[in-house]
């Protein structure tokens, strides 16, 4: 299976001012990694993990084979060390908001820093690439840009985030062309 190439050319805008208090959200939504196991779950498989690691070096240490002592307790910190990291990683965000004019798409990563992107709501199109395959890619494009969309989620996710999407911006363009055509005199 050929990977498909996973390009993004929409450029950030860090002067992005905030949303008014009059603007209507078609859209709004704060997509996270998905971390299934919450933090007593943690403490209770760390606690089992040291005990069964601890028990199984003493073990070890009683027949003869200390150095395996210092091993088991490497295996306890690794595994802690891997949570830890994972819990970190699970703190990235994606904000994804749609008024009539603009689609705003914000990302923190685990460490705080902030990307902002905004595309204009009436020229950009939702497109799916690889749909029903793995590998699947959402994206909005405009102008000749693309900007990915939901990368963290799972492929159906995406797929129906695109479709959300898709639905939202729908909405969005025709309550734009009724005030229009409300503007011009119901022409």
């Amino acid at each position: 299976m050929e990977r498909r190439p996973h390009y993004e050319t929409w450029p950030a805008d860090p002067s992005a001012p905030p949303l008014e208090a009059g603007d209507t959200l078609y859209f709004d939504a704060e997509i996270r990694p998905n971390r299934s196991l919450a933090n007593p779950g943690f403490y209770a498989l760390m606690a089992a993990v040291a005990i069964v690691s601890f028990s199984a070096g003493i073990a070890f240490a009683m027949i003869g084979a200390w150095p395996v002592l210092g091993f088991f307790g490497l295996d306890v910190l690794l595994v802690w060390l891997a949570f830890k990291l994972s819990y970190r990683d699970g703190r990235k965000r994606e904000i994804i908001q749609i008024t009539a004019d603009e689609i705003r798409v914000a990302r923190r990563t685990p460490f705080g820093h902030q990307t902002a992107y905004r595309l204009p709501a009436a020229w950009t199109r939702v497109e799916i690439s690889g749909a029903g395959e793995p590998d699947v890619q959402a994206r909005l494009t405009a102008s000749g840009k693309s900007l990915i969309i939901g990368a963290m989620l799972s492929p159906k996710e995406r797929e129906s985030l695109a479709a959300a999407v898709r639905d939202a911006l729908d909405q969005a363009r025709r309550s734009l062309n009724s005030a229009r055509s409300q503007e011009a005199g119901g022409v």
